[in-house]
């Protein structure tokens, strides 16, 4: 009989970090679904405004301090996240479990201010169409952040505990790293949108 050799494989990562993860796969393929309806919904804003020469249809511009305001704390938020990112690469827990409480309550600032932002719209959703895109468009978003914001808590719980200890999670941490950047560079043409095309006219 022909001998036969066993490959050992016990010495090969049980995870991967980016690309080398299903999950990350997983995610971009989330982003790629989320960001088409971002893009429908933009894309019907802007119809919707050439339709119409006197956009915003004689609504009053909305405050865009609110807005900018949340823009300012999501761009500086990209400084901590890969802080984050790059520790998780390194499995380092006791970083990482201190940049995760900071990006939990990095994230939940935006949304304290997003409440604020939607009245700051200065219109209400059944208005006009005007309206009806507005709240749409930051609507959207704001499911998308506590989406977010939400799966940051719960690692950050789950890295204070026997969980953490498991080189999983620190993979899981660069998938909620990567989708925070999509979060955040969504928002930027939908701050545009929302805030400046309006005064364009």
């Amino acid at each position: 009989m022909k001998q036969r050799f066993a490959a050992d494989i016990s010495g090969l990562p049980t995870f991967g970090h980016g690309p080398r993860s299903p999950t990350w796969w997983g995610t971009l393929g989330f982003m790629a679904l989320e960001g088409t309806g971002f893009a429908l919904a933009a894309g019907a804003y802007l119809y919707l405004a050439m339709l119409w020469p006197e956009w915003p249809l004689s609504a009053p511009r909305p405050n865009h301090w609110p807005g900018t305001i949340v823009t300012l704390l999501l761009i500086i938020s990209l400084v901590p996240n890969h802080i984050l990112h790059g520790y998780a690469k390194e499995c380092a827990i006791v970083p990482v479990r201190i940049w995760l409480v900071a990006m939990s309550l990095l994230g939940i600032a935006p949304l304290v201010v997003r409440w604020f932002e939607f009245p700051a719209l200065n219109i209400y959703w059944d208005t006009n169409a005007y309206g009806s895109m507005l709240w749409v468009l930051l609507g959207l978003h704001t499911a998308h952040l506590i989406t977010d914001v939400g799966d940051t808590i719960v690692l950050t719980v789950l890295m204070f505990t026997h969980h953490g200890k498991s080189g999983r999670r620190f993979a899981d941490v660069g998938d909620n790293v990567f989708y925070w950047d999509f979060v955040v560079v969504t928002w930027l043409p939908i701050y545009l949108l929302i805030y400046w095309v309006p005064r364009l006219g």
